[in-house]
């Protein structure tokens, strides 16, 4: 007797029909165990176990040696999203491999890309995002995430089954890893849908991307994992069901960390509701979970049709994985993918196209090179970073340079005796403990890694001390892990001496009794050091460098120390020791390239540098394409998708979130940076001749001729910029519309076109909560970077002329701002704004008062409070209305009515705050009987 499959292995089935029927056939108890990361099997149904969360940032992570490609920022820098398309697709294939190896250690629920827009280069994950520019993000996401699906790269939509699942992270508003699960990003609504949301749009709306990361911050004052614009806005935009999986432990920050809500099945009822579908909670232990969302649906915080709805969102992944269907277009994929040839060509090829030639002054690409000096930390080693795969082989500058010519190495390190006033330091051969009172001394390497940060290697073992419990011992081969426990700090001491300081525990270095080197919680238990230089890394360098026809300086951070996630960098300076290095060989070898490796932008302070090339980590062909790089046989193509400022001075506070207010990243900063958005030089030049711009209904048509006007063959980014002329608000000084990479030959010329949409030179009116295309002047410019513009062109757009506003003012919906803090109007939906200072201000501008004789404010306090209205100016101008505003409770907001007199036409409205701590919602006006 042949039994009949149930409905949901039908795969011609309808897909909702294919959920409703496993939800129908589910118990309640089998429906909440898919709404862990780990969801539980269903065995009577033949459900096997599923579990979301692999990493696949920039190749398979976590999970053993696979490819590893450039990191993200660094595959951005290539602006090609075909190359992306390919790494995604070389990524997914990896991760299917692993699966099929091992399925409950690699899920087809992939956690990338990072849609961040990277508004501060100080951020600690920096190099997991792709640009400031959230268009150029979406572009760039879009692409690898298709990749990861499998989708083709001319498909117009997703695969009828997805290769993997990709899960775009982090919404919302997340540049920060200091104090972040506790801070809150304010976000005027301007930002909100001009800056953060875009970035998120395309790879959702284009189906690209079938799942959303909340993430660990709060916005306005609510935690991002109960944001109402998860269902608002990301599933309005989803073509089909969107997955919403937490981040690790953000779930129990509701009521820790945060203390949003008393008690975890009223946070977790809070999180379902607001569009959660999965917890990634206690690692595999989903019984807590389970059990809290359990007592919420006893207590009547959430419905069955709730968890149904969070359910089938998880289901609805599954069904699209092919994981109910009799076979999947996936399933010979096999672990012989993993690190292929194909995907070793494609590692080079990423890594030599994300490589951007910051400055040359023709040094570059090397002639007549028979010997190079290859200096510096980064010159003989490659880096992994939090989300990298392991490395399966590494092909370091050193390596890659000696293939093409004779290459003299030195670490460029200071080498070095400590010595305490009860005898020398010395590390155990053995990889041991590190004692004081040995015979004779132990040598040590010194790595400045920046921010204050050094690791110590001994020379003895060739290991980096680190701490095993309390105890310093020398058995790591450098800086890793989640908590890394290899770095110090060096606090200066009487008579030249110093004390070192664990930077993980903030315990200093002491001694034990029996002279083992331990950690201890008192500073003036800390163990003072003499530190004796023994062998100079800048002498060495200087000396290597002089002797070379050309020094090679590999400069950069290690992506694990003074930045990373969890920790923010306070500065953009190059490692002391490091500047140092570049500073000696450029003075003993005019001939110096610095090699700068970072996830971030860095400034140095050696002038007149011959050349500078920059690129991220980039993975495990790194030093063939830099030597093809350096050498000629490929023109950097890369070019920056970041701003590259002189200094961190130059940046507004970190947690500063309205770029508009603040004039931060190319669109709206006015200075002039080291290196702006779009930078990269060429070894050829380029030639830009016949802008011309037309306006044909409701698209904008530029094209412009570009010619290598140089001796050989190069690649140039061509890119679009547009800036309105005149407008009620402040617009951006230049935004990128539009690019287009060419291949040119020496003499060869191409026409560049753009297509821009009318719509998209909208802006948010907060007047009317939508987007608005003003009539207004436009310049479209076209060049080699976001201020190395080569021509420009007018046009006009005949668009809406924004009214005055008659109200209701919703408080978070101004003009303009002074010492407030956007806030949460309510637990589940609403922003409105605190005061944080007497004489705090809000304005709306262009109000229309005419016949307006009544007011109400909604409004509260925990201590009481005035709001004032004024008419033109905050401090002096007329106040026909007050508001005494009583103490409340956090949301209980009361209706203030006043009276208006004297007031008639149009005027620019001040709301002043008299007291610090005021809330405000909303602001009406109406008129007397």
């Amino acid at each position: 007797m042949i039994m009949q499959e149930p409905p949901f292995r039908d795969p011609a089935a309808p897909l909702h029909d294919r959920i409703g029927d496993v939800l129908r056939r589910l118990t309640i108890k089998e429906k909440l165990g898919l709404l862990h990361q780990y969801q539980a099997p269903v065995e009577r149904l033949g459900i096997g176990p599923f579990r979301t969360g692999t990493e696949a940032l920039h190749g398979l992570a976590w999970l053993g040696p696979a490819t590893v490609f450039p990191q993200a920022i660094g595959l951005a820098s290539t602006w090609d999203p075909d190359l992306l398309h390919r790494v995604g697709a070389a990524a997914g294939d990896e991760v299917v491999a692993c699966h099929h190896k091992d399925p409950a250690g690699a899920g087809l629920n992939v956690w990338a890309p990072v849609v961040n827009p990277l508004r501060d280069p100080r951020w600690g994950r920096n190099e997991e995002g792709y640009s400031e520019d959230p268009w150029l993000t979406s572009v760039l996401a879009t692409a690898y995430a298709r990749g990861l699906g499998g989708s083709a790269p001319d498909d117009d939509g997703p695969p009828a089954v997805l290769k993997t699942a990709p899960t775009l992270k982090h919404f919302l508003a997340y540049n920060n890893e200091t104090d972040r699960c506790t801070t809150s990003s304010n976000l005027p609504p301007r930002v909100l849908h001009e800056y953060e949301l875009p970035a998120f749009k395309q790879p959702i709306e284009s189906g690209a991307a079938v799942a959303v990361m909340p993430s660990y911050n709060l916005v306005n004052g609510r935690p991002a994992h109960l944001s109402p614009l998860i269902g608002q806005v990301l599933r309005a935009w989803a073509p089909g069901d969107l997955l919403v999986v937490s981040d690790a432990y953000a779930p129990g920050n509701l009521t820790g960390l945060q203390g949003y809500h008393d008690t975890l099945p009223e946070a977790y009822a809070h999180a379902v509701k607001a569009g959660l579908d999965s917890f990634t909670q206690d690692d595999d232990r989903a019984e807590a979970t389970l059990g809290h969302l359990r007592a919420a649906l006893d207590q009547g915080l959430l419905t069955e049709q709730d968890i149904d709805q969070a359910a089938g969102h998880a289901l609805a992944i599954r069904f699209r994985l092919g994981e109910f269907d009799p076979a999947t277009p996936y399933d010979d994929v096999t672990d012989s993918v993993v690190n292929c040839p194909e995907h070793r060509a494609l590692a080079r090829e990423a890594a030599r196209r994300s490589f951007v030639l910051l400055e040359n002054d023709g040094l570059l690409p090397l002639r007549d090179v028979r010997k190079v000096a290859v200096l510096g930390q980064l010159g003989d080693t490659l880096m992994e970073d939090w989300y990298s795969g392991t490395l399966p082989y590494a092909v370091t500058a050193r390596a890659g340079l000696a293939e093409r010519c004779e290459a003299v190495f030195c670490e460029a390190v200071d080498r070095v005796t400590l010595t305490a006033e009860s005898g020398p330091v010395a590390a155990d051969p053995a990889g041991g403990p590190l004692g004081v009172g040995a015979q004779e001394a132990g040598l040590f390497d010194v790595f400045d890694w920046g921010g204050g940060a050094y690791a110590l290697r001994s020379v003895t073992t060739g290991r980096f001390v680190s701490v095993d419990g309390t105890t310093l011992v020398n058995d790591q081969p450098g800086p890793n892990g989640w908590e890394v426990r290899q770095t110090f700090r060096m606090e200066e001491r009487p008579r030249g001496t110093l004390a070192l300081r664990h930077i993980s525990t903030g315990c200093y270095v002491g001694a034990a009794d029996d002279g083992v080197l331990c950690l201890v919680d008192d500073a003036d238990q800390a163990v003072w050091l003499a530190m004796d230089v023994v062998r100079s890394g800048t002498a060495e360098a200087a000396r290597l460098a002089a002797e070379a026809d050309v020094a090679i300086v590999v400069a950069g951070d290690h992506p694990l120390v003074n930045g990373r996630e969890t920790e923010d960098r306070l500065t953009l300076a190059l490692a002391p020791a490091q500047d140092a290095v570049i500073r000696a060989a450029r003075e003993a070898n005019p001939r110096t390239v610095l090699v700068l490796t970072s996830g971030y932008p860095l400034t140095w302070t050696t002038g007149d540098l011959p050349a500078v090339l920059w690129s991220a980590h980039g993975g495990q062909e790194y030093g063939h394409a830099l030597a093809e790089v350096l050498f000629g046989d490929a023109d950097p193509e890369g070019r920056l998708t970041q701003t590259w400022y002189r200094s961190e001075h130059e940046l507004p506070d970190l947690l500063d979130y309205d770029i508009i207010a603040s004039d931060a990243t190319y669109q709206y900063f006015r200075g002039v940076p080291l290196h702006p958005f779009g930078h990269g030089l060429s070894y050829t030049t380029f030639g830009y001749t016949g802008l011309r711009v037309r306006l044909d209904g409701d698209v904008v048509h530029a094209e412009v001729t570009v010619t290598n006007t140089g001796p050989r063959p190069g690649v140039e980014v061509v890119q679009f910029y547009t800036h309105q002329q005149r407008s009620r608000v402040k617009q951006p000084l230049r935004r990128l519309r539009g690019f287009e990479k060419v291949r040119l030959g020496p003499g060869e010329s191409r026409t560049v076109e753009l297509r821009l949409p009318v719509s998209d030179l909208a802006f948010w009116d907060v007047t009317r909560g939508r987007f608005v295309v003003e009539r207004a002047p436009h310049r479209l410019m076209v060049g080699r970077s976001a201020t190395d513009l080569r021509l420009s062109a007018g046009f006009e757009v005949e668009g809406e002329v924004v009214p005055p506003q008659r109200g209701p003012l919703r408080a978070a919906c101004h003009d303009a701002y002074d010492a407030i803090t956007f806030v949460d109007a309510s637990r589940s939906d609403g922003d409105a704004v605190r005061s944080d200072a007497e004489g705090a201000w809000i304005l709306f501008r262009e109000v229309d008062l005419t016949g307006v004789t009544t007011c109400v404010a909604r409004a509260g306090s925990t201590e009481g409070g005035m709001i004032t209205v004024r008419l033109g100016d905050p401090l002096h101008g007329p106040a026909p209305a007050g508001f005494p505003v009583p103490r409340t409770g956090r949301y209980d907001h009361q209706a203030i009515p006043v009276s208006l007199e004297g007031v008639d036409g149009v005027h620019d409205l001040y709301v002043v705050f008299e007291n610090e701590g005021v809330t405000l919602t909303v602001i009406e006006f109406g008129a007397g009987a």
